[in-house]
């Protein structure tokens, strides 16, 4: 019977070891975040024992818990989420605009782009740093936008200290040198060179070094700038390309590796943004050169109207440029005043297009087009005048007119002109004074006939 009591108490003493909770190891690591420091030294936790997280260095807590618990050995699951800290939004850059580098991460630059006509005055990109954007905000003021000549160390200077957009330039290293990136760069719009200039790196020695140098640009691609202060990249590392400013994906992939150093090919393919249509204009319609990025859109009006606004736009890398303009109606105003004249015709206000008034004279004789007409351009025809017209008395020897001599006559009065005696008429007896102070038909002449020719004699 004690033997049995003994059985009994040991096989109680063994329930109640396997029953006593495991101890946890140190937690576990996951990805940007760490323990608090309290707890770094201590490998062992008991069970029911919770451990706190905090986001790394430069990452934010977005969700989830901060803590994990020691249960039966193991740690439960962390479910707090770290981001990296973002600066957000850049603001508003006028006559111009912002294009990020990636999400407004720390380290992130954001790149000044000014509108086609504006010149960007400063630096053209700001950081993303803890304190938010940092950097000389940059402006874009009016003028033709060029590009300083760029700054390459270990390479020959090119001649000229400003380019125009568009204008290409081959920069070549110093003896020794190699470049790293692409040699031809030309001005872009935004006023940078693109691609980026490259550098001109030391000669690599006869030893086979298993790093990569920078890689160079792609098609209508470049590096991310966050890699270019880098001089090489060890075996295994990956970097990121960017489509050009005015380009977005269309497919591949951004990344390629360093193997052994050898870059593994880039499948990225950029394609030139498609802005699509500019808009629709009543009374008027767009001329594209194509809706593509770096196309234009010119505004023009139908006949009888006239463009407000800028007529072009241009295909930016966040769509069209500018606003829609519109087209008005023509109206020319007031018809112009004439001296000793009245208005007939079109009264109707504002005068459209085409409106045509008359003018007459109260006093003289109207001198030119007797109509006036709206034109396309908002101004008037060239109006008349009224002018005092006269026609000088007949000075015909030997000549007489019907009633008493006058010193001038106007317009539309006539004259019956009869020859003196012993004088022969040649020419109309009647003539009338026009409304360009001349005779009409033309004054006759009286010539002395023979017999008064011999009686003279």
């Amino acid at each position: 019977m004690l033997t049995v009591g003994w059985r009994v108490l040991l096989l109680s003493a063994c329930l109640a070891s396997a029953e006593v909770p495991k101890k946890c190891s140190a937690p576990p690591e996951y990805p940007h975040t760490s323990p608090v420091k309290r707890y770094s030294p201590r490998k062992s936790f008991a069970a029911g024992e919770k451990v706190y997280y905090r986001c790394a260095e430069d990452f934010t807590p977005t969700r989830g818990l901060r803590a994990v618990q020691c249960s039966n050995g193991a740690w439960t699951k962390l479910t707090l989420k770290c981001e990296k800290k973002s600066c957000g939004n850049a603001g508003d850059l006028p006559n111009g605009q912002f294009e990020y580098e990636g999400n407004s991460y720390l380290g992130e630059k954001v790149y000044a782009v000014c509108y086609a006509g504006y010149t960007l005055k400063g630096p053209n990109y700001l950081v993303c740093k803890k304190s938010g954007w940092t950097g000389q905000f940059p402006t874009c003021e009016e003028g033709e936008t060029t590009c300083s000549s760029p700054a390459v160390a270990n390479a020959l200077r090119p001649p000229g200290e400003a380019f125009r957009v568009g204008d290409s330039l081959n920069l070549t290293c110093l003896d020794g040198f190699q470049p790293d990136g692409a040699q031809q760069v030309t001005c872009g719009p935004e006023g940078r060179w693109r691609p980026p200039p490259p550098r001109c790196l030391p000669l690599p020695t006869p030893e086979r070094d298993a790093r990569c140098r920078v890689p160079a640009a792609a098609r209508n691609s470049n590096l991310a700038d966050r890699y270019m202060s880098k001089k090489s990249f060890a075996s295994g590392e990956r970097v990121q390309y960017a489509c050009d400013v005015g380009y977005v994906q269309a497919g591949g992939s951004r990344y390629r590796k360093c193997v052994d150093g050898r870059w593994s090919p880039l499948h990225l393919r950029c394609e030139r943004r498609l802005c699509g249509s500019a808009g629709e204009i009543l009374n008027g319609e767009f001329i594209y050169t194509g809706v593509q990025f770096g196309d234009t859109a010119t505004a023009v009006c139908n006949e009888g109207y006239v463009l407000v606004g800028r007529a072009t736009r241009t295909c930016m890398s966040q769509g069209w440029d500018g606003r829609e303009p519109v087209c008005e109606a023509v109206d020319c105003g007031e018809p112009p005043r004439v001296a000793d004249a009245e208005l007939s015709g079109s009264s109707e206000q504002p005068y459209a297009y085409q409106s045509v008034v008359r003018y007459r004279c109260r006093v003289g004789t109207l001198m030119g087009p007797n109509e006036v007409w709206c034109t396309q351009d908002g101004t008037w025809s060239p109006p008349p005048t009224c002018q005092d017209v006269t026609c000088p008395p007949p000075g015909e020897a030997g000549a007489y007119w019907n009633g008493p001599p006058r010193a001038s006559y106007r317009p539309r009065d006539s004259l019956t002109i009869e020859c003196k005696r012993r004088y022969a008429r040649t020419g109309p007896s009647v003539v009338t004074c026009g409304s360009d102070g001349r005779w009409s038909p033309d004054l006759p002449w009286c010539a002395p006939t023979a017999r008064s020719v011999r009686w003279g004699n």
